[in-house]
């Protein structure tokens, strides 16, 4: 346990996508500091997770969600907007439908969670949303083109939606790097060689994300809105380094 465990009284936290991968290290990692943590998703996960089955891209599901949320427990402290992802694709040939897809689940979904999660903060006693990124928005991101502009997108509405709802509700952003999960292996083949690129030689852990979530949710962030915070092990090592040697 860190210090953190310490820092603030238990929160009511919603993690979408926290089924598997970053989103369910991070809704255990609040649960063993002991809040109150609902996931929702399609499927209902493994184990004895508080699950509401949801598809956040939808609002009637959104509206019952949060909806039950608030009813079962009284309230909502936290928002992890972590659902997201996407398959590998060729830009020059992904279709329109695909496309609007991924921006769909990547972009416009975060967007209505936290408006639907917002409204209920500010009619209450405030609270913290987190988007959850990528550096796919922060760099090129080949074969998943749409992807990446719709986390690139995620972290400038991150920063808007913070001077909108300011000051009872704290919006802020996590950009994980390289992380492995269940599913690391649909994207790198070679787990090995893509943790040595990495300056702290290894691939980070949903305990890595999970961590940064929870000092963005503390008392101990409390002036902290708008920002951006990178979970990527230093980096990746330019490709013209090696090139040069």
């Amino acid at each position: 346990m860190s210090g953190l465990d310490d820092l603030c009284e238990a929160m009511i936290v919603l993690v979408t996508g926290g089924t598997r991968g970053i989103g369910r290290g991070i809704a255990e990692r609040f649960l063993a500091r002991g809040d109150t943590v609902v996931v929702c998703g399609r499927t209902a996960p493994e184990g004895e997770l508080d699950f509401v089955q949801a598809d956040v891209r939808e609002l009637a599901q959104v509206e019952g969600l949060i909806g039950e949320i608030t009813q079962r427990h009284g309230g909502l402290d936290v928002l992890v907007n972590n659902a997201g992802g996407s398959p590998p694709v060729d830009a020059a040939t992904a279709s329109p439908r695909f496309s609007e897809a991924v921006i769909r689940l990547n972009l416009v979904a975060p967007l209505v969670v936290a408006q639907v999660a917002n409204a209920w903060m500010q009619a209450h006693d405030g609270g913290s949303i987190i988007n959850i990124a990528s550096v796919s928005g922060l760099r090129s991101s080949p074969g998943t083109a749409a992807y990446g502009a719709a986390k690139a997108g995620l972290i400038n509405l991150t920063r808007s939606l913070a001077m909108e709802w300011a000051p009872r509700v704290r919006v802020n952003a996590v950009t994980p790097g390289l992380i492995q999960t269940e599913r690391s292996a649909e994207h790198y083949p070679d787990l090995e060689a893509v943790a040595e690129t990495v300056p702290l030689g290894r691939m980070g852990t949903p305990r890595d994300v999970a961590e940064a979530c929870l000092w963005l949710a503390s008392d101990d962030a409390a002036w902290v809105s708008g920002s951006n915070l990178v979970v990527d092990g230093g980096g990746e090592r330019p490709p013209f380094l090696g090139a040069s040697s």
